[in-house]
């Protein structure tokens, strides 16, 4: 007999059911990579929505069109400014921006507790469709304002204020998802390869955002918008949201928390079976309140952990490149390609952190580690900046992943682990719940930080990192308890 083919024996060598997870993985992260992906261009072009004008041009420019003038009159079309574009060519235009992300962003996190909720009670593969078929309806909206010409900032306020609302379908299903399918195991390791989508996302949209914005800006959000729409489709025809549905093996993810949620004899911390309070769900499995996922422990200080440290990354996400034009001078094509750089630093920074959590059986001192570091990273990131672009690169990819580990482990592993806590008895159901309350709690702080940034940077950009600095010590503050209960327990069982 004929000795197989490489390449078959290869197909041949994996079960079943690790081809069907290996597809779970590779679909959901690109579906959530799509959410991410039409999330980006906003940073991208609020360079050209508001051109820099400089001052010592100023008085150059009226003699040249005073001289203009005389010559011939000139019509100005009504969507062409020195500086920009209508409403956002005005010299208050840092709040105007900041203003469309915080729209985009109070309505993600007002959305974010009721979706997970709702999510957890509806089928998933439906809910998530319906809610990337209306992301992308969205995001393009923002960019038709550029093709006919339309100047009100309210119409932008309103588009950013219904995407932020239907992009909150997301987070809770992928995240449901994926832990039905890899209940156990090298949870940080696999979850943190797994969440580097966001990275993924944020340089694909980066790249597409920045390839029109300079010659016509409004396809940087109709194309993303167009992605993530067929991604939805995608998503429809081929999303399996738990391993029975496909006869796969499945073992209830009551996952051991080892020291994560201090599961040790000394130091267990456990519920109530009245503190769980439920209602029937589909498959027959209960639905967790509001209140019950609240008692978990850890799920509160990890969620306000996640409140700082995502105003960090989301500051990061919507100023950087604004940052990079107005310190390295450079256009807003040229300035989004670097911006990349501080996503592939949360690429390594999200694996690193699982990694680590992994080894050390502490997902919270693992956060609190990074955290420790960061702060006085964004310091050097200010003051480096400065110096040049080889400077900016290397800080740009260790801001990254300092940045970026803490958010990503706590958003993916954490938020799994606490969504199977012994104490549900393995009712995956409250996974969503447990998973919206924290992230909905970390886009409080996405919220607030860009706003903040645009409030703040008029100032002075040295003043926005101090205030990123304060906000990553805060996030290390609430973990200070977890942090400390890590510690004994490791102490007692070394005794």
């Amino acid at each position: 007999m004929a000795q197989l083919p490489l390449g078959i024996r290869f197909i041949t060598s994996f079960s079943r059911d690790q081809w069907y997870r290996a597809f779970i993985f590779s679909l959901t992260f690109l579906l959530y990579a799509s959410f991410h992906l039409s999330r980006k261009p906003i940073s991208i072009v609020k360079g050209e929505l508001h051109k820099h004008c400089a001052a010592s041009h100023e008085v150059e420019l009226n003699t040249y069109k005073e001289y203009a003038a005389q010559i011939q009159p000139v019509k100005k079309p009504s969507n062409v400014s020195q500086c920009g574009w209508e409403p956002f060519d005005k010299n208050n235009y840092k709040q105007l921006l900041g203003a469309l992300d915080y729209s985009f962003l109070c309505a993600y996190a007002i959305g974010m507790y009721l979706s997970g909720i709702i999510g957890e009670r509806l089928p998933i593969r439906y809910y998530l469709t319906v809610g990337m078929l209306a992301s992308g309806f969205f995001t393009a909206m923002f960019g038709l304002g550029y093709f006919y010409n339309i100047h009100n900032l309210w119409f932008y306020i309103m588009a950013q204020i219904a995407n932020g609302l239907v992009q909150t379908t997301g987070w809770p299903s992928v995240v449901t998802c994926i832990g039905n399918w890899f209940g156990k195991g090298r949870r940080g390791l696999i979850m943190g390869i797994w969440n580097s989508h966001t990275s993924v996302g944020n340089i694909l949209g980066s790249l597409i955002a920045a390839y029109w914005v300079s010659t016509c800006w409004g396809l940087s959000f109709v194309m993303p918008g167009v992605i993530i729409a067929v991604m939805g489709i995608v998503c429809f025809l081929f999303l399996i949201e738990h391993p029975k549905d496909v006869s796969c093996s499945w073992t209830p993810s009551s996952v051991k928390m080892q020291h994560l949620l201090i599961d040790c004899e000394n130091c267990s911390v456990t519920l109530n079976s009245s503190s769980v309070v439920t209602g029937e769900g589909r498959h027959g499995t209960s639905a967790i309140s509001f209140l019950g996922a609240l008692r978990i422990p850890g799920v509160i200080e990890f969620s306000l952990c996640l409140l700082f440290a995502k105003l960090v990354s989301y500051t990061f996400l919507f100023w950087l490149p604004l940052y990079i034009t107005n310190v390295e001078h450079l256009d807003a094509k040229r300035a989004g390609d670097l911006s990349t750089l501080f996503d592939v630093g949360g690429i390594f920074g999200g694996i690193l952190a699982g990694l680590i959590s992994d080894r050390l059986e502490k997902r919270a001192s693992t956060c609190g580690m990074m955290l420790l570091l960061a702060a006085p990273t964004l310091y050097m990131f200010s003051a480096i900046s400065k110096m040049g672009l080889e400077a900016t690169v290397v800080m740009l990819l260790i801001s990254g992943a300092l940045v970026n580990g803490p958010y990503a482990l706590i958003t993916t592993a954490v938020s799994a682990d606490l969504g199977t806590h012994k104490s549900l008895k393995g009712n995956a159901r409250a996974l969503s719940t447990v998973t919206a309350i924290i992230d909905g709690t970390g886009s409080v702080g996405a919220a607030v930080g860009p706003l903040l940034a645009g409030l703040i940077s008029p100032s002075g950009w040295n003043n926005v990192f101090y205030m990123l600095m304060v906000a990553d010590a805060c996030a290390l503050l609430f973990l200070l308890r977890l942090i400390q209960k890590e510690l004994r327990c490791n102490a007692d069982h070394t005794l």
